[in-house]
């Protein structure tokens, strides 16, 4: 497709599209958000999202064509943009001069909205870490898991380092948000899910303790410096802990997921004889 030309900062196309990356707020509103990177961007295209702009520099239009072809084909507009229109755009140190302006993904919805659907699940309470965010959509994914929830007050899961950490997973993943732990809670308790608090705590059941096999469960992890909140885990049917070694009191958000995760669906291959790697 043709291409138009972008020289000036100034320029309300592009200031419209920088908003996107640093506004949560303007994203909700014009309810697009901000796509940087070429494999993040062709990525999106392939996810099935609705790409309005592409903004591409000269550099990264012959760098990057195999990555910028989907892009192009399916975009409403596209503009060469010069380099110092890019740094407006860019939220990376080291940008590869590639922007899409894409359309809300269908798999994100709103509060209140809710589908039953198989377990496992993974339940994220107040973390505002946007690259633990991005690291738990990537790993849940990457091991099966097609649903998250968003309970409470979570970082913006289309920000653009939690679409850099989670390297277009957010684009597939179901996603839910719920402000409410106590409506969150019976919601999934009445689908038949059985909720496990991830607490660093001895007196949690080990991980490995429970099975996973049976049923349908839930595990609900909290923020990154406080953890759960007391209400959230006296909702929960019961708590459950990774054993440690050494002198680490508790796991990194993302870290935790990781093992936590991978044990649920170890477990449940392991009934089907299935592998599970």
């Amino acid at each position: 497709m043709e291409l138009g030309a972008i020289t000036s900062r100034q320029n309300q196309i592009v200031r419209q599209a920088a908003a996107l990356a640093r506004s949560g707020e303007k994203r909700r509103e014009k309810r697009q958000f901000l796509c940087e990177g070429a494999r993040l961007c062709r990525d999106a295209v392939l996810s099935g999202l609705p790409v309005e702009l592409c903004f591409v520099t000269e550099q990264a239009r012959a760098k990057y064509g195999d990555y910028l072809r989907p892009v192009l084909s399916v975009c409403r507009e596209a503009y060469l943009v010069s380099e110092h229109v890019a740094e407006l755009l860019s939220s990376t140190k080291a940008s590869q001069g590639i922007f899409c302006v894409c359309g809300w993904p269908e798999r994100l919805l709103p509060e209140a909205v809710w589908q039953s659907e198989q377990a496992p699940l993974i339940i994220l309470e107040n973390l505002q870490d946007p690259g633990n965010l991005g690291t738990v959509f990537r790993t849940a994914e990457a091991l099966g898991i097609e649903q998250a929830v968003l309970l409470g007050e979570c970082c913006d899961p289309l920000s653009p380092k939690v679409l850099r950490a989670s390297m277009g997973a957010v684009f597939r993943l179901n996603l839910r948000a719920e402000k409410d732990p106590e409506k969150l809670c019976k919601l999934i308790k009445e689908q038949g899910f059985r909720l496990h608090a991830a607490v660093p705590d001895a007196s949690a059941l080990w991980v490995t303790e429970i099975d996973f096999s049976m049923g349908q469960h839930a595990v609900l992890i909290g923020n990154e410096g406080n953890g759960l909140t007391a209400e959230t885990i006296a909702l929960c049917h019961d708590s459950v802990t990774i054993p440690m070694a050494g002198r680490a009191e508790s796991l990194n958000a993302s870290a935790a997921a990781t093992i936590l995760l991978w044990e649920m669906r170890r477990r449940a291959a392991e009934k089907r004889g299935e592998a599970c790697g």
